[in-house]
């Protein structure tokens, strides 16, 4: 589909946002400057939404957002047995649009 652009994707395989840009750059008609610019802009505009608590919603493609993990005890992984006190935590979540979740399973 991209074979200018990229050699042909495989589930082994990952793109970085080197490949991305170039891609969306040829896609939109701009440089990859321009793209990656672009690409830089949100993902700090996404990180500062989920950092104020809220959530970045990409209508069919997925919801972005970040959860409270609970604390809990745990085992030391070199002495099982001592437990360790695992304090709560802020972590990011990703939850599939179904736009994605559909193309995935070979329906769109």
């Amino acid at each position: 589909m991209y074979s200018s652009v990229r050699k042909k994707f495989t589930a082994r395989e990952s793109m970085n946002k080197a490949e991305l840009s170039n891609i969306l750059a040829s896609k939109v008609g701009t440089t990859r400057q321009v793209a990656e610019k672009f690409l830089n802009e949100f993902v700090d505009v996404a990180i500062a939404e989920l950092k104020k608590g809220g959530e970045v919603t990409l209508v069919g493609f997925g919801t972005f957002s970040a959860r409270q993990r609970k604390g809990r005890v745990g085992v030391h992984p070199r002495n099982p047995k001592q437990s360790i006190d695992m304090p709560s935590v802020v972590v990011p979540k990703f939850k599939a649009g179904k736009r994605l979740k559909d193309a995935l399973k070979g329906r769109a």
